[in-house]
């Protein structure tokens, strides 16, 4: 076998790995589903925030390939409208803030973060979880009828942010 024939196996094994490894999160909003399908990470004995992920710096968050967000209708997310479609998620972490970045481009395009496709970027709530989360996990969980919020957590932090249907206006109750 060719070094080209052993090198597209390896990558065919590697992507059947991440598939294999790959974790979705989801919720319906008046009958239309916002999806967020990701690779999780594990922590495996390493301080995570500030060494493994550098403070200040853009993150995929998880392995592989940055998290898919794909939504059925237009969803807004603090005042960033995200019409319906594909896109790409990244954080940018700080000891005391994060910022979810939504990017526009996806796939193999979005494996590294080109900031001239963001569609926007909203800050998140820090907290922390009761115990250490292990592996990275990113929920997407339903807060009311019109909206619902997407939570990142792992190791010492948990970062939520809510969004809602666009056609709810942003002073009424969801």
């Amino acid at each position: 076998m060719t070094k080209i024939g052993f090198a597209a196996l390896g990558s065919m094994v590697l992507m059947t790995e991440l598939a294999a490894h790959a974790q979705q999160s989801a919720v319906t909003l008046d009958g239309k589903t916002i999806t967020v399908k990701y690779a999780p990470s594990a922590m495996k004995g390493r301080k995570i925030f500030g060494a493994a992920v550098p403070y200040n710096q853009v993150w995929k968050i998880g392995d592989a390939a940055a998290p898919t967000l794909h939504t059925d209708a237009d969803i807004v997310f603090k005042g960033v409208t995200v019409p319906k479609g594909d896109y790409s998620l990244y954080v940018l972490a700080a000891a005391d803030k994060w910022q979810l970045i939504i990017n526009k481009q996806t796939g193999a395009k979005a494996a590294n973060h080109d900031p001239k496709f963001d569609l926007g970027r909203v800050q998140m709530t820090l907290a922390k979880p009761p115990a250490s989360v292990e592996n990275s996990r990113i929920t997407l969980t339903k807060a009311a009828a019109m909206a619902a919020k997407i939570e990142i957590a792992w190791e010492n932090t948990v970062a939520t942010v809510q969004f809602h249907l666009d056609r709810v206006a942003a002073d009424s109750e969801w």
